[in-house]
C-alpha cells in the first residue's frame, strides 16, 4: 500500500481581500514539499487543524487519530514558533509567531512519536521538534546571536544559501557518503538554542548554529534548519533525496513493524 504521510498545514489568519476570503482563514500546503514526497511514490495528505474550541471527547478526530491512520509526519516550514511555546516573552512584538498552528503542531508531534511514526521537520518543522522535547530557540539571531553568516534575506529568499557542517559518523553525514560540508538554503531568522530532551547535532553552520537535529530515542525524529524540498536538482545544494528517502524508509519500516 501506497505510503500516506500527514503534511503539517500552513496557517494564513487573515488571507488579503483580493483572494475573497472574507473573515475566512486558510490552510495550505507549498506545493513542492508536496511534489517532494509525491516524487518518490508517497501519498502526502494534508492534515486540517483541529477546532481549538472544541474538547477531545467532542471531537471526532484528534491528534493521535491522525497518528494511527498515517505513516509519518512531515513539518513543513513557516511562519514563527511563538515564544510563548517554549516558556518566554516575545522579546519584540514582531516575533510572537503563531500559537494555533504551535499547539497544533506540538500535540501532532508528540502523537506520532508516541505511536511510532516518523517525524521529519523541515526549517520552522526542526524548530518545532526541538520545542516539543523541552528545547528553546533564539527569537531573532541578528540581534540575540550575530554572526557574520547570513540566515535571511527576504528578496534573496530561496537563493541565499550557505555552508553547513556534518558531524562525523552521524546518520545525516552517511546518507551523504561522509562527506563534511554540504551547501544548503537558508531562510530563518530563529534557530535552536537550548537542545531539546535526548536530541543530538547532527550538523552546524560555520558560524557554529545548529542546522540538523536528530533524537536519540527509540524510532524515527529528525529535523533540519534548510528546505530540502527547494534543492531540486542544484548541484551546487545538498541534494533533497536521500533525507526524503531515508524519512519514507522509516514510515515503511514502522508500518511492517505495526
Amino acid at each position: 500500500m501506497t505510503l500516506r504521510i500527514a503534511l503539517s498545514p500552513r496557517l494564513m489568519h487573515a488571507p488579503p481581500a483580493e483572494l475573497g476570503f472574507k473573515d475566512k482563514a486558510l490552510q495550505y500546503i507549498e506545493e513542492s514539499v508536496a511534489h517532494w514526497l509525491l516524487e518518490r511514490g508517497a501519498l502526502p495528505l494534508m492534515v486540517a487543524t483541529l477546532s481549538k474550541d472544541a474538547t477531545a471527547t467532542e471531537r471526532l478526530v484528534s491528534p493521535e487519530a491522525y497518528a494511527a491512520a498515517l505513516d509519518g509526519l512531515v513539518l513543513q516550514g513557516g511562519a514563527d514558533l511563538s515564544p510563548e511555546s517554549y516558556g518566554e516573552a516575545p522579546a519584540d512584538p514582531a516575533w510572537a509567531g503563531d500559537p494555533t498552528r504551535d499547539a497544533f503542531e506540538l500535540a501532532l508531534t508528540r502523537a506520532f512519536i508516541a505511536a511510532g511514526k516518523p517525524v521529519f521537520g523541515i526549517c520552522r518543522g526542526a524548530q518545532l521538534i526541538n520545542v516539543a522535547l523541552g528545547g528553546t530557540l533564539w527569537q531573532d539571531l541578528p540581534t540575540m546571536r550575530p554572526s557574520d553568516v547570513v540566515h535571511r534575506d527576504a528578496p534573496r529568499y530561496d537563493d541565499l544559501s550557505h555552508d553547513v557542517h556534518l558531524r562525523p559518523g552521524s546518520r545525516l553525514a552517511r546518507l551523504y557518503g561522509d562527506r563534511a560540508v554540504g551547501r544548503v538554503t537558508s531562510i530563518h531568522h530563529q534557530a535552536v538554542r537550548v537542545l531539546g530532551r535526548d536530541l543530538e547535532v547532527e550538523a552546524e553552520g560555520p558560524d557554529g548554529l545548529i542546522e540538523a537535529i536528530r533524537w536519540t530515542g527509540p524510532g524515527f525524529v529528525a529535523g533540519v534548519q534548510w528546505h530540502p524540498e527547494f534543492h531540486g536538482h542544484q548541484p551546487e545544494l545538498l541534494d533533497g533525496g536521500p533525507l526524503a528517502d531515508d524519512f519514507l524508509r522509516a514510515a515503511t519500516q514502522a508500518r511492517a513493524s505495526a
